[in-house]
């Protein structure tokens, strides 16, 4: 089983991506603070709040389980923003 600290870094190490691609996209437009750009950094900075509060839980039953549906949601919500990243590209 993956530990809790490589499951905390890939949660960091996603979200901060997203998050310098927004930056990389508002640096080559020339939009700098974007409102669009604004709207993925605050979600990308809410994922990463909520999963972190999920992952230092501490009364947790099925510690395997819970995990899972972390890297799960994580998948999920990142998948989503990168979406939107790309819909700003287009």
């Amino acid at each position: 089983m993956p530990s809790i600290r490589d499951l905390k870094k890939d949660v960091n190490f996603v979200l901060g991506d997203i998050i310098e691609a927004v930056y990389i996209w508002e640096a080559g437009s020339g939009n700098k603070e974007s409102e669009e750009g604004t709207v993925i950094i605050d979600e990308a900075i809410e994922v990463y709040d909520n999963l972190m509060d999920k992952i230092n839980q501490k009364k947790i039953e099925d510690t395997k389980a819970h995990f899972k549906s972390i890297r799960t949601e994580l998948e999920e919500k990142a998948t989503k923003l990168v979406e939107q990243l790309n819909s700003l590209e287009a």
